[in-house]
């Protein structure tokens, strides 16, 4: 079982995205010519995520978009916030993040659905989007002219850590006095 646990961790180490249970079956099946049960997975991974609990790792094994990932535990979050902060091209500008929340929240919804809620043109910003793989093409509209629907993906869940839409922060978690809200502090004029 030990070896089982290895060529699991092994794996999951790997895998530049949420690695899916499917996927772990499929590589294990060719490694050893045989099948391995959904169950052993699981329990291995249970195993795992036990094993990197311990305070001696800063990182742990978590649940994201529906498959395994290898994160950093809470505790490095600003050494790690560090780093990112430097690889700014991995940053999203004002404008992606206004443009990406309203298609979370209101997907799937045309270009010019979320141009009317922005008040500005979103041409360039969806493209940027679309270009790093956060969003992705949902369909057409059943519109005049066709238009695209544009929605999140997995990618998009693996970028902000959650494993569903409705993870989402809700309009009701926000306080309604400024002052008090959890996005920051608000200076009165």
């Amino acid at each position: 079982m030990e070896l089982l646990h290895k060529h699991i961790e092994s794996l999951i180490f790997c895998s530049e995205t949420p690695i899916k249970i499917e996927d772990i079956i499929k590589c294990l099946k060719e490694l050893f010519d045989a099948e391995v049960s959904e169950s052993d997975i699981y329990d291995a991974i249970a195993d795992l995520e036990q094993k990197y609990e311990n305070d001696a790792y800063s990182f742990g094994i978590s649940k994201v978009a529906g498959g395994y990932l290898f994160m950093t535990k809470p505790a490095y979050q600003q050494s790690v916030s560090i780093l990112l902060k430097q690889k700014s091209k991995r940053r999203l500008s004002t404008s992606a993040l206004e443009t990406l929340s309203i298609i979370a929240y209101k997907q799937p919804i045309t270009k010019s659905e979320v141009e009317q809620i922005r008040g500005v043109n979103c041409d360039y910003t969806v493209q940027k989007l679309l270009e790093k793989e956060l969003l992705d093409i949902k369909g057409k509209a059943d519109t005049i002219g066709k238009p695209l629907l544009y929605g999140t993906n997995e990618k998009f869940m693996e970028y902000f850590g959650i494993n569903s839409i409705d993870e989402l922060p809700q309009p009701k978690d926000f306080s309604a006095d400024p002052k008090t809200s959890e996005i920051g502090e608000v200076n009165e004029a």
